[in-house]
């Protein structure tokens, strides 16, 4: 099952810039290894206002109770508030087999 996820992150107040820049690395680890299982398909920047962090991403799992696991194992988490779409197949879809 695939998910579409907005992911706003909110930095609390008075975080070291060093803080920052090893969660920042650690997220990113994070997301190569998510990629690798093929549990993070995609990632996107929507746009944003100034000093707004947000991520949109496309994740594979069976189901939520698994997606969750996964997104409680990003660092991020911890100043992130996630917003889980689920998707479902479009009988249009041009990326699928199936579809006219």
């Amino acid at each position: 099952m695939e998910f579409l996820v907005d992911m706003v992150t909110t930095v609390p107040e008075g975080t070291s810039a060093e803080a920052v820049a090893d969660i920042r690395t650690r997220e990113a680890d994070r997301a190569r290894e998510l990629a690798a299982q093929g549990n993070l398909l995609r990632l996107w920047r929507p746009p944003l206002s100034p000093g707004e962090w947000r991520t949109w991403g496309l994740f594979s799992a069976p189901d939520a109770e698994r997606l969750e696991q996964l997104l409680a194992s990003m660092p991020l988490r911890v100043w992130r508030r996630d917003t889980v779409t689920p998707l479902t197949p479009h009988p249009n879809d041009p990326g699928s087999a199936g579809a006219r």
